[in-house]
Parts: C-alpha cells; sequence; structure tokens
C-alpha cells in the first residue's frame, strides 16, 4: 500500500473524518454527517473518495444485499502523521530534529512550558530504554 504524498486539505478533512467514526468505517452520507453545517455536495466527497483510494489511504467494501459502498481508512492518523512530520523533518530541517524543535523555539512557537514538557516527555522515554 503505497501511500503517495501528502493530503490536500480537503482530503484531510475526509480522512479526519472516518478517522473520528465510530467504527471507522463509513459510507459518504456518514462523512456528510460530520461536515456539520457546510456540507459539500455528495458528487463532490464522492470524486474525494476516488482520489483517496487512488492514493493508498482508503480502502472499500460493499454492504451486504447493497450497491453501498463503505470506506474505511488504510492508515492510522498516527502513522499519517508520523510520515508527514518525518518528512518536513528530512525535506525542510536536513534531517535533524533539533533544527527543527530550534526554529519552532526561535520563531516563538514552542513556549517554554512546552519546551519543558517536551524535555520530560524525552527523559521519562529514556528511563524506560
Amino acid at each position: 500500500m503505497g501511500k503517495q504524498g501528502t493530503l490536500t486539505k480537503a482530503e484531510m478533512q475526509i480522512m479526519n473524518i472516518l478517522w473520528s467514526l465510530p467504527s471507522m468505517k463509513g459510507t459518504i452520507a456518514d462523512v456528510l454527517e460530520g461536515y456539520g453545517e457546510k456540507k459539500p455536495a455528495y458528487t463532490t466527497v464522492a470524486t474525494f473518495m476516488r482520489i483517496l483510494l487512488n492514493k493508498g489511504y482508503v480502502g472499500f467494501e460493499k454492504m451486504k444485499g447493497t450497491k453501498t459502498l463503505c470506506y474505511y481508512p488504510l492508515i492510522t492518523k498516527k502513522d499519517y502523521t508520523r510520515q508527514v512530520l518525518d518528512g518536513v523533518k528530512d525535506d525542510l530541517f536536513g534531517g535533524s530534529f533539533s533544527s527543527l524543535v530550534r526554529f519552532f523555539v526561535k520563531e516563538e512557537r514552542i513556549s517554554e512550558k512546552e519546551l519543558k514538557e517536551m524535555l520530560d516527555m524525552v527523559e521519562r522515554q529514556d528511563s524506560f530504554s
């Protein structure tokens, strides 16, 4: 199941809805329900599902006794997040996690409290090794 590239904002929105469904499976109608008030057209979601299928991010099965398709993610949100962040780290920071963190600290996008929490997390991880 070779993934190609990152998801667009619209594709990500559909994946987030699928990941949030109780069984992580849903029809296009189920996905539309996840949009709340501002729903796109049924055909728009169907087009994005076809794109996600072609990219290898979702699979489908036919619901018994109907022509209705039920879609499900082929990647977890955690694995997708890791894939994207690894790409950012490699493409923009030469593979250096410390360079990535330094960037966010320098741009003041990480507070001292958040940085301390991250350091505490790293220390706890080290104690499990």
